[in-house]
């Protein structure tokens, strides 16, 4: 099992930055990516920003640019997973949602989302 904790969101004004952190605790071995997807009400769920064990990363058209993802491993295991958001504009508010997904067998854990609000 992973725990997956978020943190980081707020209210920020068009133009402004956050920076959204995401714990993942538990049994760590065969993560093979972490990512961001956001939702906003009425919506699917999308992608936002994804990070794999080989450090390769994807970002929605959207964000690129203006988000980065990055992570932290402990013992060659990654358990952090932060998004720098970088001139934030009003379509990206949404609840933000970390994703830790496994092989061995293949999992995905989720966290409980953090609610990003940006103001024009």
């Amino acid at each position: 099992q992973v725990q997956v904790v978020e943190s980081g969101g707020g209210l920020v004004q068009s133009g402004g930055s956050l920076r959204l952190s995401c714990a993942a605790s538990g049994s760590l071995f065969h993560i093979y990516v972490m990512g961001w997807y956001r939702q906003v009400p009425g919506k699917q769920r999308e992608l936002v920003a994804t990070v794999t064990s080989s450090d390769s990363t994807t970002y929605a058209d959207s964000v690129k640019g203006r988000f980065t993802i990055s992570t932290i491993s402990t013992n060659n295991a990654k358990n952090t997973v932060y998004l720098q958001m970088n001139n934030l504009k009003p379509e990206d508010t949404a609840v933000y949602y970390c994703n830790v997904g496994k092989i061995l067998p293949r999992t995905e854990y989720w966290g409980q989302g953090t609610q990003v609000t940006v103001s024009s």
